[in-house]
């Protein structure tokens, strides 16, 4: 490949594509290790947990809308964590929390 006879526009592009495939054989190999490594404590008679003392977390999905702002139906608020603004309003003017359902 003659990198000379690229245009600007495709070097960066290239570059970007080149970023991108390190940084995915990167985690490929990353996953690769990891899977070995707990294959290895298992044989032992370990967990990989045990032997590091690293809990491993899972992530969490996203909790999905549950309520939804009357004036801004995008606005909405699943029912987890702080109430927003306009929920605690619209329960102040007499609505319930079935009249918000999203």
């Amino acid at each position: 490949m003659d990198l000379n006879a690229l245009s600007l526009k495709e070097l960066k592009d290239l570059q970007n594509q080149v970023a991108k495939a390190i940084a995915g054989y990167e985690d490929r190999k990353k996953k690769e290790a990891l899977a070995e490594l707990e294959e290895r404590a298992r044989e032992m008679g370990f967990t990989l947990a045990e032997l590091t003392g690293v809990q491993v977390t899972r992530k969490r999905a996203p909790a999905s809308a549950k309520y939804a702002n009357p004036a801004n139906p995008s606005d909405t608020w699943s029912g987890r964590g702080r109430k927003p603004r306009w929920f605690a309003e619209a329960l102040a003017e007499g609505k319930t929390p079935e009249d918000l359902s999203a």
